[in-house]
């Protein structure tokens, strides 16, 4: 849902700039410069039992293949939409706010050791749907998968590596210097699996446990996901009998400049909350919320 703010001087191509922001976090940029020294992490579950239900009567209805990638993005979705401020980004030691939510995974073209991997990029507006996620990453994926098209980061990379390693690192060095003021193209912004507001891997599908995986310091993506494999616990239930529940791990890796860790942590209870109850992802969301100015 796009808003009516016009943009003003200071703002960048991919967000908003804070203006209001406390003095604690406006200067918390300049103390870590770095997403790499401003990294906390964060690992957490969800029982599954009803979720899968859901996600049954959901690929019955004529969405194969619908599965806990997209209810897991659905759900970060609908969070960012009545918690924005995990929606920012730190640049240039400036802290801004995304209207839409763009999520980045990286895929290989071919379930194959030896395939090629690539990354795609999907765009939400905060009204999304679990359906306009499934539609929207299915035809992505599919792009790369199916159709063999290259993705426009496979074309910047393939022509960047052609260039002796010296003028390479001379240049990525440039880039990162357009990129700390503002001024590195859309096109480029549009392209690179480095800028953006969440990157998500379902380690999940090739049975393996959730892992926490590093952010880059190049670009601005704050939040890393890792989704891992189902995994069964017995367990005590009110009447005292035994029970077998199953679980899905995920870690997180965020950077902290972007809220404070008491905002993350209502964030998260609500995005568990929205896992246990997939149905309301089914309609938009009543409101969206929006960050300070």
């Amino acid at each position: 849902m796009a808003t009516n703010r016009k943009r003003r001087f200071g703002d960048r191509r991919e967000g908003r700039r804070l203006r209001t922001l406390d003095p604690y976090h406006a200067m918390t940029p300049f103390i870590m410069r770095e997403k790499s020294e401003a990294s906390n992490y964060f690992s957490e579950e969800v029982e599954v039992t009803d979720i899968e239900k859901y996600l049954r009567k959901k690929r019955a209805s004529g969405k194969p293949g619908l599965g806990m990638l997209h209810l897991f993005t659905a759900s970060y979705i609908r969070t960012a939409a009545q918690y924005p401020a995990i929606n920012r980004f730190c640049s240039g030691q400036r802290v801004y706010t995304r209207e839409n939510v763009e999520f980045m995974m990286t895929i290989k073209k071919q379930m194959k050791m030896d395939a090629d991997s690539t990354s795609i990029k999907a765009s939400f507006e905060k009204t999304a749907t679990i359906d306009d996620v499934y539609n929207k990453l299915n035809s992505e994926i599919s792009k790369v998968r199916d159709e063999g098209e290259a993705t426009s980061t496979d074309d910047i990379a393939a022509s960047l590596v052609k260039l002796p390693r010296v003028i390479l690192r001379i240049t990525v060095r440039f880039l990162e210097l357009l990129d700390y003021f503002g001024m590195l193209p859309k096109s480029l912004i549009d392209a690179s699996p480095f800028h953006g507001s969440v990157i998500i891997t379902d380690l999940g599908s090739v049975g393996l446990p959730a892992i926490y995986h590093h952010l880059y310091d190049f670009g601005n993506l704050p939040i890393f996901i890792a989704l891992g494999a189902k995994k069964r616990k017995y367990e005590l239930n009110s009447k005292g009998e035994v029970e077998l529940k199953k679980y899905v791990e995920f870690k997180l890796v965020v950077d902290e400049r972007i809220c404070d860790g008491f905002y993350f942590s209502q964030a998260f209870k609500y995005f568990k909350s929205i896992m246990k109850n997939p149905e309301t992802l089914d309609e938009p969301p009543d409101n969206i919320i929006e960050d300070i100015d």
